[in-house]
């Protein structure tokens, strides 16, 4: 199922006509108060490629891609009563968002059904228009979950916060070849001892436990990552396919910092793949990055994920700038080079890569994003023919136009 082009324009003429709003609210229905958003989201890319041709159409001979990142319509109601519902679709991925139901016992417990994010990953679960970087990072993009259909019950304080979560597949059965298609459930709490206003401590533990990907009576598992670019089909790093997999188990830290106009923000995470007749496999990633608005704004706080709010002068926009630093470990075995002609690899060798990124965003009013981002990525990975370790480490440069209503 595709929305035409037609429904898209449509739907994007309607937000520019309204006034400038996060969402644009359409009729009561059956007691249900229905709005519904929108994003739109257009990327460019520029390769200082390496060893690998990065474009994802390398035989263009053309070390640039430019597409649609994003194209999302959302239906949303509140009400009748206790009860809220949403429904998302992604045009340019063809696949459902968030489509689920909920009913709220009060304003802090409540449980939902239907296709929702799962409860890791600090960066997942924050809004995919507030990212501070055009990418994110590997350790989200390797190990975080999406969305999956399922049922949580949930639990948001005003300082801390508690999600249980059994899950099954996507809707539209389009689960990354990186994480396990099975059933699993997933916990994550968080806590915040500091919540005011321009002064936020966050500090988050989330666990994630899932049946491996199985067809043709054989079972499997992968980890693999894009060198911080979306648009790119390569990967630098990749396990390959982890034969008799049995189960995913992914423990994740988080932290986050913000004080006035800036934001520490890091995760971890270490995934251990058991498998049944092999040694299982395990990998970790992680990432530290600091923002800064220039303009003054701070952020706020709200399910254990931090918000982004207008700027100062809407009129002006508000302006960020921010570096990062992200790291991936899928090497779990070792290369006896004792006969360099026929060097002896036990274990998985995925490679190792470590990018910095720095970035500016500028927020104008309340509806429209330019971002811009550099990484610098370097990575190092065992290659079986070259019978050695080879460096392959790309400059990339990243631009973004965000339209949301």
């Amino acid at each position: 199922m595709k929305f035409t082009l037609n429904v898209l324009t449509l739907a994007t003429l309607a937000a520019l006509a309204s006034t400038a709003k996060a969402e644009v609210t359409i009729d009561m229905i059956g007691g249900s108060e229905v709005s519904f958003e929108g994003l739109i989201q257009a990327d460019s890319y520029w390769y200082s490629d390496d060893r690998t041709v990065l474009s994802s159409d390398a035989v263009d001979g053309v070390d640039t891609d430019f597409g649609m990142r994003r194209a999302e319509i959302i239906l949303k109601g509140k009400g009748p009563g206790m009860w809220n519902w949403v429904l998302g679709y992604d045009a340019r991925s063809d696949k459902f968002l968030d489509a689920n139901v909920q009913y709220k016992f009060n304003g802090e417990t409540s449980i939902t059904v239907g296709q929702y994010k799962q409860p890791n990953s600090l960066e997942e679960l924050s809004s995919t228009k507030n990212n501070d970087f055009i990418s994110k990072a590997m350790t989200t993009n390797m190990q975080g979950m999406s969305r999956r259909m399922g049922a949580k019950i949930e639990t948001q304080k005003a300082n801390w916060g508690a999600t249980a979560s059994y899950f099954g597949n996507e809707i539209t059965n389009n689960e990354s070849p990186s994480l396990g298609s099975g059933d699993g459930y997933g916990l994550r709490g968080y806590y915040a001892p500091m919540n005011s206003e321009g002064s936020i401590l966050h500090l988050g533990l989330s666990y994630i436990d899932m049946e491996a990907r199985t067809a043709l009576d054989q079972s499997w598992a992968r980890l693999r990552v894009r060198p911080d670019a979306d648009q790119s089909n390569q990967r630098l790093i990749d396990t390959g396919d982890l034969k008799d997999a049995d189960r995913l188990k992914t423990t994740g830290l988080e932290g986050g910092f913000v004080s006035g106009p800036f934001k520490l923000q890091a995760e971890y995470m270490t995934t251990t793949v058991t498998r049944d007749l092999t040694s299982n496999f395990e990998g970790d990633s992680w990432y530290v990055y600091g923002v800064w608005n220039i303009t003054g704004e701070t952020w706020g706080y709200k399910g254990g994920v931090f918000t982004t709010g207008l700027g100062n002068d809407p009129a002006k926009g508000m302006w960020q700038v921010g570096v990062r630093y992200d790291t991936a470990d899928l090497n779990d075995g070792n290369v006896n080079f004792t006969n360099p002609l026929a060097p002896v690899v036990t274990g998985v060798m995925g490679g190792e890569e470590s990018n910095w990124t720095v970035g500016v965003n500028w927020y104008w009013r309340s509806n429209f994003k330019l971002s811009a981002n550099y990484v610098m990525a370097d990575s190092s990975r065992y290659n079986t023919t070259a019978k050695n370790f080879l460096d392959d480490n790309p400059d990339i440069f990243e631009m973004r136009a965000q339209f949301y209503w």
